[in-house]
């Protein structure tokens, strides 16, 4: 922002104030400093915001998200936006982690096989939404990569709860728009995971600045219709 306070400081102004004061502080809105951190770097993912995002990656690691959560989000991410959109993100905390003196790779996460990823993500999909997901796979190839890459592959990861992939899973939809039916879906599996309602809308709020006032709304409207 420091550019921005010489060539702009009235925006510079009015923007820091919501972002980073008005947002973070909102009374019943809050969230704690790790969640926020890792909602909006999520978030920024989604809405394709590089040049934030590696703003806004320090202080993430700052306010407490390790490495290894920060890789799994962007990794996470290729699932819903596909490796065209991700592998900037991949350059910018690889770049980022060794200038703060962080050795890669980091230290494997991995628990399947690939004998094992189409059983093991199944029963990921059932964990999150039922246990009729243990035979959606079947349901042709695109529902079977489904279950072993996205979810086999990485859901099955350690380095976040199943809650928390849950959480970037529904940052990553809502700011890229488009995707409301997923983000319904997505917003019933966080719930079924103990994600509530009010948790999902302060994730919304705390995320607004980045992806303005219409997708913060369909998201809302969205977590709305997953919980009626």
């Amino acid at each position: 922002m420091k550019n921005y306070r010489e060539t702009d400081p009235e925006f510079a102004e009015r923007l820091e104030h919501f972002a980073l004061d008005e947002v973070v502080h909102e009374e019943g809105q809050q969230l704690d400093e790790r969640t926020r951190h890792m909602a909006i770097l999520a978030t920024l993912l989604g809405c394709q915001g590089k040049e934030t995002f590696e703003t806004e990656l320090p202080c993430a690691l700052d306010a407490g998200v390790t490495p290894v959560e920060a890789k799994e989000i962007v990794y996470q991410a290729v699932d819903y936006l596909g490796i065209g959109r991700v592998q900037p993100f991949l350059d910018i905390i690889n770049r980022v982690l060794t200038e703060r003196g962080v050795s890669l790779p980091l230290p494997g996460q991995a628990t399947t096989t690939m004998e094992n990823r189409l059983e093991m993500g199944a029963r990921a999909q059932a964990d999150i939404f039922g246990d009729q997901m243990l035979e959606a796979w079947k349901n042709g190839h695109i529902n079977r990569w489904l279950a072993a890459n996205c979810f086999g592959d990485y859901y099955t990861r350690t380095g976040l709860t199943l809650a928390q992939r849950e959480m970037i899973t529904f940052c990553f939809l809502a700011a890229q728009g488009g995707c409301e039916p997923q983000l319904v879906a997505h917003a019933k599996g966080n719930m079924n995971l103990g994600n509530d309602k009010a948790f999902l809308i302060r994730v919304v709020s705390q995320c607004l600045p980045y992806i303005g006032y219409p997708r913060s709304l369909n998201a809302v409207s969205c977590i709305e219709k997953a919980s009626a």
